[in-house]
């Protein structure tokens, strides 16, 4: 891709999330930017994830996931935990305040100003990554008062960069 493309699709407006889910007693977690409501009643969102991610894999087998939106002062550590790494050889859980959603997704409690706890209903595949779109079947607020990150944010003031198989670069 030349850097025009790049920048045109760089203006798209995106947050940051943390997305979770388990199944059969392995927990995972990853960073996407493309999580958007689809329909208020009943309220349905859907998340874009690569299929190389292992959370990709336990999505598709726990058919849940839980998603919470990060709070604009996030740090680089923090967001690199789950963004950065690969839950098959490190654990991105390991000291943090998390608890489980009625569905069993991991909660994670620092940073997050929500979480959208989502049963599964469809997937489609777009390629490299697959849409899984649910129905959210719990939500609630974490954090009061605080701005979301934005993905413009996340790159010019965090100065973050999009690891190899992100949604957007």
């Amino acid at each position: 891709m030349n850097q025009n493309f790049i920048d045109g699709l760089n203006c798209i407006s995106y947050g940051l999330y943390i997305v979770t889910s388990s199944f059969e007693g392995k927990d995972s977690a990853m960073i996407v930017n493309t999580l958007f409501q689809v329909t208020a009643e009943p309220a349905k969102v859907a998340i874009s994830v690569n299929k190389e991610s292992l959370t990709h894999d336990i999505i598709q087998k726990s058919r849940i996931f839980a998603a919470m939106p990060l709070e604009q002062k996030t740090d680089l550590p923090f967001i690199g935990r789950f963004g950065f790494r690969t839950g098959r050889n490190f654990d991105k859980f390991a000291g943090l305040n998390i608890s489980r959603s009625a569905l069993g997704s991991p909660i994670v409690k620092e940073h997050t100003l929500s979480f959208l706890d989502v049963k599964v209903e469809k997937e489609v595949d777009v390629g490299t990554h697959t849409l899984f779109i649910g129905e959210v079947q719990d939500a609630k607020c974490l954090l009061l008062q605080t701005e979301p990150m934005t993905y413009e944010y996340y790159h010019k003031v965090i100065k973050g960069k999009a690891p190899k198989g992100a949604t957007h670069h």
